[in-house]
């Protein structure tokens, strides 16, 4: 009976030495042997927030390390399991593990990620860039609002409000391309401001133009005229509801109103001519200011240009407005959506029952 103990303890020891001899060996190779000898340049995107088990996996899926497991124990080791950085790098497969998890927390981003969100202003646009260190504000309002730059992208209006695309990016941040220029030439700092500024203004327009190429009827851009009329009604969709689901039919009591020559009567136009400065509630003072270009409830017609920056479902809408009855809309009580009216009448009662539900 002892000697079956030995022999089970002797095994178990041997079976014990043999594990710990394979992990040894597999730890040292992960360690020291780079996933391809050669190697080539990959860039690796690490989305904001981004867990460390959900990256490691990408990373061995890209060909960056061999063992999604040792990597992670790799990063704990080194105390460093959460200060990956968000951004895309330029990693390299034949690089050793410990100098991809030290890109990853020390190292710069080749490229920075930002989201622009529907609904934005182009001044508050140019506010989060530089917020985000992308670009200055007043180099790309400058930039945006250049005839030159306007021609250049095609766009018939004063700015590019309306063209600035809203979407997720990856850009360069300033202060880098500002290091990058000055290694290269004697740039002052005004001309490194305004390039980036146009860089980053020419990304967005072109992704608009791009996104916005599928909608067009007949596939072909409109004229002049008609891209003005679009842009704007779209713009005011956006701002008006978040849902999807009704903005063909916002678009179409918009579309009912200009038909019958009635004021658009639209608050978020008004609240875009009061400028950037503006924040609080629309008084009566504010709607009855002829002053206000983008006072719709004094002035015919639409406003003189777009008044944010807004989605393609927004777009679409205006391109293709749903055909009813409907010349009014106001928010419903249970806060899911409007109320649409046909009548004054109608209207006044879902105003009234708006109202009440607030009390």
């Amino acid at each position: 009976m002892k000697r079956h103990v030995l022999r089970l303890c002797v095994l178990l020891l041997l079976v014990l030495i043999g594990t710990l001899s394979y992990l040894g060996l597999r730890g040292w190779r992960f360690l020291h042997e780079a996933p391809e000898s050669n190697g080539r340049e990959v860039f690796f995107d690490v989305l904001p927030g981004a867990r460390l088990g959900t990256v490691a996996h990408q990373l061995f899926d890209a060909g960056l390390i061999t063992d999604e497991k040792a990597f992670i124990l790799l990063a704990r080791f080194y105390q460093e399991h959460n200060k990956l950085k968000a951004g895309r790098f330029a990693l390299h497969t034949g690089w050793l593990p410990e100098a991809v998890l030290k890109t990853l927390v020390h190292g710069k981003p080749v490229l920075y990620r930002i989201t622009l969100p529907e609904g934005l202003t182009l001044w508050q646009t140019a506010k989060l860039l530089e917020e985000q260190g992308f670009v200055k504000a007043s180099a790309f309002l400058s930039v945006v609002t250049d005839p030159a730059f306007l021609r250049h992208c095609g766009i018939p209006l004063p700015s590019a409000e309306g063209f600035l695309m809203p979407d997720t990016y990856l850009l360069k941040k300033y202060e880098e391309v500002e290091e990058t220029e000055a290694a290269a030439e004697a740039t002052t700092q005004q001309s490194a401001e305004r390039k980036q500024a146009t860089r980053i203004g020419r990304r967005l327009v072109d992704n608009f133009w791009a996104r916005a190429e599928s909608l067009w009827p007949d596939k072909t851009r409109p004229k002049d005229a008609d891209l003005k009329r679009l842009v704007i009604l779209a713009s005011i969709v956006e701002k008006e509801t978040a849902l999807e689901s009704e903005r063909a039919r916002v678009a179409g009591v918009y579309t009912n109103r200009l038909a019958k020559n009635m004021l658009l009567q639209a608050d978020p136009t008004v609240i875009y001519g009061l400028g950037p400065t503006f924040s609080g509630r629309l008084l009566y003072r504010h709607l009855d200011d002829r002053k206000n270009p983008y006072n719709t409830y004094q002035l015919p017609g639409l406003p003189p240009g777009p008044i944010c920056s807004f989605g393609m479902s927004a777009l679409k809408a205006a391109i293709s407005p749903e055909s009813h009855q409907f010349f009014y809309f106001v928010a419903d009580s249970n806060g899911k959506g409007h109320v649409f009216s046909r009548t004054l009448e109608e209207h006044n009662k879902a105003v009234q029952k708006y109202r009440q539900s607030k009390k």
